[in-house]
């Protein structure tokens, strides 16, 4: 009997234990993701206010989107975010979430921002597999050639310098990483033909 009761008793114990470890583990995921996801907003808020200062605009770039789908000039075949900037409720710019699909490593993730005119106000790097101390020189904090894309425009340059140097046309490649260079290029064009294309849709 008392081998008995030793087992009844180990069983509950070991099942009380199972139900708190497991309430443990859901509410420290619960939190984790929470705190992961505010932190994400607030670093993707702070990179969209580098590209579009808030003093250009006045609304709420962060909730001000409209999401669209061109697998051929925006990269995927998915929704994409387009946040809008705009002055007392004039259009100012926006910020398109584009993707490069043919990185070295894969997808990278961009943020291309251009003005109601058609020129580039900045490009940003947010989502990247590029190699470390080659590729990741896309990155702002490792080099200034990502800061190379702001007042340029879909003729300026033409179309045949939109390149890298390598491919004849006017952009940098990076030592050894020429294929990270070239589809960020690449993508930036297509993301300029796609808002010329559709900007005035673009701030309905």
């Amino acid at each position: 009997m008392n081998i008995v009761r030793n087992m009844i008793i180990s069983a509950v114990l070991l099942g009380l234990f199972a139900i708190t470890g497991t309430f443990f583990v859901s509410y420290t995921h619960e939190n984790t993701i929470e705190r992961i996801n505010k932190n994400k907003r607030q670093a993707l808020l702070k990179t969209l206010h580098v590209l579009i200062s808030p003093k250009d605009h006045d609304n709420d770039i962060f909730t001000d989107i409209k999401k669209v789908t061109n697998k051929d000039l925006l990269g995927s075949k998915k929704p994409v975010n387009i946040y809008r900037a705009r002055k007392n409720n004039n259009p100012v710019a926006v910020i398109i979430n584009s993707t490069a699909p043919d990185g070295y490593n894969g997808n990278i993730e961009l943020l291309v921002a251009i003005r109601y005119n058609g020129e580039l106000a900045g490009v940003r790097v947010v989502q990247h597999k590029e190699t470390p101390g080659l590729g990741d020189a896309i990155e702002e904090t490792r080099s200034d050639w990502i800061t190379k894309f702001k007042h340029l425009s879909l003729t300026n340059p033409e179309k045949k310098g939109w390149a890298v140097k390598r491919d004849g046309g006017e952009f940098d490649q990076f030592t050894g990483a020429t294929i990270t260079p070239r589809a960020i290029v690449k993508a930036v064009h297509k993301t300029l033909t796609y808002y010329k294309k559709h900007r005035d849709s673009l701030y309905e």
